[in-house]
């Protein structure tokens, strides 16, 4: 099984090559361009699987299909929700969000072996595009949740989208920190919640948050060249943007 990673960021390459070392998935070749990843693929043989970041730093990788016909299965990792569809109707396998998970890494590669092993050509890897469209639709068409609904007693409280500073997760709870000091409990996940939010308004700085432009006060650099976020009330907890997705971060904000 020939792997290869395309990831304009090195460390991020160097990180999931590791990652897949440890599931014994040996990567033959690491890119970090459109232009570099043109330019491969017109002069090698095409790998049986790519990990391919959504985001290169000359361009959207999608490009690189404009001119190359690759027949390669793919598993893209990004930290943008709105590209996934896209992303699907390609040969993708899966789609993991960064910081790039483990188990769900470990998850992706299986899937890939099961169906590589019982259709090793590239034409039979296409994906059931009807199943995939039930779990995502066109972003530009895309209704997202505007209110939520939480349990306070015997009582239902709804919870405008817009009032929400933060979403984040705490004891295998999901909560709702609102403009008024309120932590809600929701009866979801930070998971379930990335096909409702309105991405433009709401990024993932980490597992554990998601947080609001609209309500973010100040922005603070910290250790390691990550982000600390300050939102207007919430305080309880330190809200930090992981490195892998500080680039993602400073283009949401614009």
């Amino acid at each position: 099984m020939k792997v290869i990673i395309i990831e304009d960021e090195k460390p991020a390459a160097r990180r999931l090559n590791r990652m897949l070392n440890e599931f014994n998935v040996e990567v033959s070749t690491m890119l970090h361009s459109v232009e570099e990843a043109i330019d491969w693929f017109q002069n090698n043989e095409h790998p049986d699987l790519i990990f391919l970041d959504i985001q290169l730093s000359d361009g959207l990788s999608f490009e690189i299909f404009d001119v190359v016909e690759v027949h390669s299965a793919i598993i893209f990792t990004t930290a943008f929700d709105e590209y996934a569809l896209q992303a699907f109707k390609l040969n993708s396998i899966d789609y993991l969000l960064k910081p790039i998970d483990d188990e769900e890494l470990e998850s992706a590669v299986q899937k890939f072996k099961s169906r590589f092993n019982l259709a090793p050509t590239s034409q039979k890897l296409a994906l059931d595009f009807e199943d995939i469209k039930k779990l995502l639709t066109n972003p530009l068409e895309r209704e997202y949740k505007k209110r939520f609904t939480a349990r306070v007693g015997q009582h239902l409280k709804i919870i405008n989208a817009d009032e929400v500073e933060c979403f984040y997760s705490e004891n295998k709870g999901t909560y709702a920190a609102t403009l008024d000091g309120r932590n809600y409990l929701l009866d979801t996940t930070l998971e379930n919640l990335e096909n409702e939010l309105e991405p433009k308004l709401f990024f993932r700085t980490s597992r554990k948050f998601y947080v609001n432009i609209n309500h973010i006060k100040d922005i603070v650099s910290y250790t390691n060249s990550r982000l600390q976020i300050k939102l207007n009330k919430f305080s309880e907890q330190e809200i930090i943007v992981s490195r892998e997705r500080v680039k993602d971060f400073k283009l949401w904000l614009e």
